[in-house]
Parts: structure tokens; C-alpha cells; sequence
């Protein structure tokens, strides 16, 4: 739901038709965030001085962060549209540049990164190997096998553009 290094983060469950976008956490782990959590946090961390005095001493006496933004989790199985997927991991994933997925954990170790997301086509990538700020519509949180829907059940997904807000 949330790799084993977001879960010391604020979080919540992702909603169905919320756009969300991979975010680099204060752990270094990459993970959803919403954009307007962003939005709201852009503006105070860029009138700090973020040196690195300021930045170890915020640390290290665990100031107060009133500001921080939510790791939001996607239960496995949920549906994604995942978009503009680098032509990189186009080229090595036999992909497009938006593509429905299915979010999966790859192991149930403790102590590993384990969210990933699967492809149509069977390929599956772990979710640090995104790039950060790519863009993702949930489509459905449901924990049903993904691909195996009737095609009534991707009304909240039919395009494969997701909106910008």
C-alpha cells in the first residue's frame, strides 16, 4: 500500500478519480502525493533559507513541519493511468507514453521497497524507478484482479489523459 519508508510520513488512501503525482518523500523514497499538498508546501520551503545548516538543524531537533505533505497509498490491485512514462522505460517496457496499470507489491518483505505497478503487456517496475512528478488518475481502489474487468467497469478511466489541476 505504502512502501515500508513512507510509513513513518503522513498518509492516507488514495480516491477514485484523483489525480496524484510521484513525489520524492523527506526518507528519499518516491511515492503519490497530491499536487495541491505540493502547492501548499512550494511556497513556505521556498522562502526558508534551505541551506544546509538549516536543513540538518530542521532534522536533527526534529522541528516542527506544519506543512508536510501526505504519502497518499494505493491498495494492490488498484487501477491506474500512468502518464507520461518516459521513452526510456517506453523502449525497455514495450509501452506508450500513457498507460493503464495495475498497482502490485512485488514481496512482502519488511525492510525493501515492494510497491510496483504492472503493465498490460506483463511488465511490472517498481514504483522508486518512476521519474518524480509524473502524473497518475486512480481509476479504481478495488483489489480485484485488474485486467480481468468487464470493459463497463473503466468508466472512470475510458481516456487515457489525465487532467490537469
Amino acid at each position: 500500500m505504502c512502501d515500508y519508508s513512507l510509513m513513518g510520513m503522513p498518509n492516507r488512501l488514495a480516491e477514485e478519480g484523483e489525480v496524484l503525482v510521484t513525489h520524492r518523500f523527506s526518507t528519499g523514497s518516491l511515492g503519490f502525493a497530491s499536487p495541491s499538498d505540493l502547492c501548499k508546501t512550494a511556497r513556505p520551503l521556498l522562502a526558508r533559507s534551505r541551506g544546509f545548516w538549516s536543513i540538518l538543524k530542521e532534522n536533527l531537533f526534529n522541528a516542527r513541519r506544519t506543512n508536510t505533505v501526505a504519502a497518499l497509498c494505493i491498495p494492490p490491485g488498484g487501477r491506474l493511468i500512468l502518464q507520461g512514462i518516459p521513452t526510456r522505460l517506453q523502449r525497455d517496457l514495450n509501452v506508450g507514453p500513457a498507460e493503464e496499470v495495475s498497482f502490485t507489491q512485488v514481496t512482502a518483505s519488511e525492510n525493501t521497497y515492494r510497491d510496483a505497478i504492472r503493465f498490460r503487456n506483463g511488465q511490472q517496475i517498481l514504483l522508486q524507478k518512476l521519474h518524480e512528478g509524473q502524473r497518475v488518475k486512480v481509476c479504481d481502489l478495488s483489489s480485484a484482479e485488474a485486467f480481468e474487468r468487464a470493459p463497463e467497469s473503466s468508466q472512470n478511466c475510458s481516456s487515457l489523459e489525465v487532467e490537469r489541476g
